[in-house]
């Protein structure tokens, strides 16, 4: 398992997995999922991401992320299966948690597109 990630490839990964995640939070917020909620990723400006976290039409919580403060996406194992991902920024020379995913399962390296086979010829 890789220890880090640029937040560029995280992103769109966790994205495509909104369905693996277990919780997510801040420093002033905690979200969790639930079986009726669905995680919605968007954008308010292009310097914010946003995950929310929705039942329905309905809010149930957000989440901003400030992408120009990420310098890294750790990853580390979590209690039973899950996995940790934290957001980290550095503060006064020091390394800080400023969001984090909990994840039902790692990071899982795209693999590269194989052509399909062709059988046969066309005329």
């Amino acid at each position: 398992m890789t220890d880090s990630l640029a937040l560029k490839d995280f992103w769109p990964w966790l994205a495509e997995h909104a369905n693996c995640i277990l919780r997510a939070g801040s420093p002033d917020v905690i979200l969790y999922d639930d079986d009726d909620f669905y995680w919605r990723f968007t954008h308010e400006s292009p310097q914010t991401l946003l995950v929310q976290l929705m039942r329905g039409k309905r809010l149930v919580g957000e989440m901003f992320v400030e992408p120009d403060l990420v310098t890294s996406v750790r990853i580390s194992p979590g209690d039973k299966d899950g996995t940790i991902f934290d957001l980290m920024a550095q503060a006064d020379g020091e390394e800080q948690v400023l969001y984090y995913f909990v994840m039902a399962h790692g990071f899982d390296e795209r693999e590269p597109a194989v052509a399909p086979a062709r059988h046969g010829r066309l005329h």
